[in-house]
């Protein structure tokens, strides 16, 4: 009796042994937790941002297998890219950067994104790289441009060391803009994967150890479930008006709205709209690199619109206010980055409109006032009307369908017609009209 109950006890002892290892695990690392996936096109940004950010935490506090990027992106704003690399390297979660599909690029702020994740992959037909830092305001001095181009080098050197990656190239790409294509990357230790699509990533990192803010963390991403996270409406309204094109339109759009009030007030509409575009308008600005001198060239173009209205100068104004809103607009944003730019079709159909309609303001406004008066005593003067009272030399004319007292130095008869050489008063001075006989 006691064999077997030592045997009994041994076994239990031997199977909880072999089975700890295997309830740690799964408590640690679930196999059944999804794999978060998003995707990032178009120029960092603050709104792109909070849109990965959010994304993060999102994992983290989901326990994800890990969260996946997909990158295509010129680049953009350094405080952006700054603060999505600083939630990367605290995330408790895998972050993997993939840049796809073929095509895209991670270049600029991109290629500090994607050196600092856990796990950085490359579709076929992809580059990485050109990371020297730009001015968005312009042209640096050689002493500033120094300064920016240490930091930037020193913090890509911090992060390439610290994800084990390609030390060199990766300053090489802040000092001299080197690039690379997804097969040179790989060889040279700057990504870890390329893969042709998602579901061949998650196959080829399955078993991969990462090092995150937690500890070591085991991926098993071979047939998970991937959840796309979908950028909000707010993310998506703010994308849109950050972009340069976007934001200019918005500015014309909400200086015309103020126009419309302010010439005809009580409109209401107008100057509500005009002010909801402006307010979105400030927003996006504060995102792009802009040129108060060029934003008070556009100003100076609508002052001398509306002044064409109220002055004759036989197009002067409208012409200066054409050549300072071109001007305003090309020098609105200052930036040597074609994605920061405003888009030329877009200034030269504004221009173009505003001219055009400030233009056909004037028009109507100067054959308004070659029109002969049609209302009040002005217009009385030089009218036709019928004797009804015989003017000897005054009585009774029916003019423009009303009867007013007239006086005739010639005389009239009833029926004889007569013209208003003058008004004095409610007394209308007429000739007789000679009638013509056989």
């Amino acid at each position: 009796m006691r064999m077997i109950t030592r045997l009994v006890v041994w076994c239990t002892l031997i199977g909880i042994a072999l089975a700890w290892p295997a309830v740690i695990h799964s408590r640690s690392e679930p196999a059944a937790r999804p794999v978060l996936a998003i995707k990032l096109e178009g120029v960092i940004a603050p709104s792109t941002a909070d849109y990965i950010i959010r994304a993060i935490k999102q994992a983290d506090r989901e326990v994800a297998q890990a969260l996946v990027i997909e990158l295509d992106t010129p680049g953009g704003l350094d405080l952006s890219m700054r603060s999505i690399i600083k939630e990367m390297l605290a995330a408790e979660r895998p972050i993997v950067v993939y840049v796809s599909p073929s095509g895209a690029r991670a270049a600029s702020a991109g290629a500090f994104i994607t050196l600092a994740a856990h796990v950085a992959a490359m579709a076929p037909g992809t580059n990485i790289g050109a990371a020297h830092p730009v001015n968005m305001g312009g042209q640096m001095d050689k002493e500033m441009n120094k300064k920016v181009t240490n930091d930037a080098a020193a913090y890509i050197r911090t992060i390439a060391e610290q994800r084990g990656r390609n030390v060199q190239w990766a300053e090489d790409a802040v000092r001299k803009s080197v690039s690379a294509t997804e097969k040179e990357a790989l060889q040279l230790k700057i990504i870890d994967l390329v893969a042709d699509k998602l579901d061949d990533l998650l196959v080829a990192m399955d078993g991969r150890e990462v090092t995150t803010a937690r500890g070591k963390v085991m991926l098993h991403t071979k047939g998970v479930e991937v959840t796309q996270i979908e950028m909000g409406l707010r993310d998506k309204i703010l994308k849109v008006i950050s972009d340069p094109t976007i934001a200019y339109m918005l500015l014309m759009l909400g200086l015309a709205g103020l126009y419309f009030e302010l010439s005809t007030p009580g409109a209401i509409l107008p100057g509500v709209l005009g002010g909801i575009f402006l307010i979105l308008a400030f927003y996006g600005f504060q995102t792009l690199p802009i040129n108060y001198a060029g934003l008070l060239l556009i100003l100076l173009a609508i002052i001398l619109f509306i002044a064409e209205v109220k002055v004759t100068s036989y197009g002067m104004l409208t012409v200066g206010g054409i050549v300072a809103m071109i001007l305003g607009s090309f020098m609105l944003i200052r930036s040597p980055e074609p994605f920061l730019r405003i888009s030329l079709s877009a200034i030269l159909f504004t221009t173009a409109a505003t001219a055009a309609f400030f233009g056909f303001i004037v028009t109507m406004a100067l054959r308004a006032q070659r029109q002969k008066t049609t209302t009040g005593v002005e217009g009385l003067i030089g009218q036709v009307g019928t004797v009804r009272t015989p003017l000897k030399p005054e009585g009774s004319v029916l003019v423009g369908g009303e009867l007013w007292s007239a006086q005739c130095e010639e005389g009239a008869e009833p029926g004889d017609k007569v013209r208003v050489r003058a008004v004095k008063g409610l007394l209308l001075k007429v000739d007789r009209l000679k009638t013509e006989g056989f």
